[in-house]
């Protein structure tokens, strides 16, 4: 890997669910629950940005790809409190992810 990339850590912050929505819009939606593929808490080394961690949810890597990317090519956004760091998320709207991302720098 090029020395412009850096590892990046994903941290499950919360897995959330709209149940209102779910039972508005769904069918069956009253019997849906929270994310199943991935745990509170749950941490992820990124080493590869280009290549989905295995066992990762494939819908949420669409979602934040570009956003570990951009913190692993060096980017910080000026309104977050540490460098390197970003809150993302996947956008199931009945039960969405919210991800932190850190860059590992050596």
């Amino acid at each position: 890997m090029s020395n412009n990339i850096s590892k990046c850590k994903i941290t499950v912050l919360k897995r959330t669910i709209n149940r209102d929505l779910a039972e508005e819009y769904l069918k069956g939606g009253g019997d849906l629950c929270e994310c199943e593929v991935l745990s509170d808490g749950q941490e992820i080394i990124v080493e590869d940005p280009f290549s989905m961690p295995e066992g990762f949810c494939s819908w949420a890597w669409g979602d934040i790809r570009g956003d570990v990317m951009s913190i692993a090519t060096g980017s910080s956004l000026p309104w977050m409190k540490s460098k390197g760091t970003m809150i993302t998320g996947c956008t199931d709207y009945f039960r969405p992810v919210i991800f932190k991302l850190e860059r590992m720098e050596e």
